[in-house]
C-alpha cells in the first residue's frame, strides 16, 4: 500500500507532541506504526518544506549536543489542519472498514 499521501498529516501529528528535527519525526512515525511506516529523507524533507511553505509548520535552528539542527514546530494553522485531517481520516477509515467487513 502507498501511504505517501498521509505523510503530511503524520508529520503534523508527530509535531503536536513537541517540536523536533526531521530524523526524530521519521523515527516517531516508524515507532508509533510499529515499523510499518518508514519514510526516508528523500520523502520526509520535501514534505516538511511543503508544510512550511503552506504555513502549517515553522522551522528554527537548534543546537543539540554541539550540532546545529533544523527543528520544526506546528503552527496554529497546522493544528486546525490536523484536526480536519483526523476527522476526514476517521470517516474514510470507517467507510473502508464497513466495505472490507462485507468481503
Amino acid at each position: 500500500m502507498n501511504f505517501k499521501g498521509t505523510l503530511p498529516t503524520l508529520i503534523l501529528e508527530a509535531l503536536v507532541r513537541e517540536p523536533t528535527h526531521g530524523y526524530r519525526i521519521a523515527q516517531s512515525i516508524k515507532e508509533r506504526s510499529e515499523g510499518v511506516l518508514d519514510f526516508k529523507e528523500g520523502t520526509l524533507y520535501p514534505a516538511l518544506h511543503k508544510l512550511e511553505n503552506e504555513g502549517l509548520v515553522e522551522s528554527y535552528e537548534s543546537n543539540e549536543t554541539g550540532r546545529a539542527r533544523r527543528c520544526y514546530r506546528i503552527t496554529k494553522t497546522g493544528r486546525a489542519t490536523l484536526a480536519r485531517d483526523r476527522a476526514e481520516w476517521r470517516q474514510l477509515s470507517r467507510a473502508v472498514t464497513v466495505i472490507l467487513g462485507e468481503a
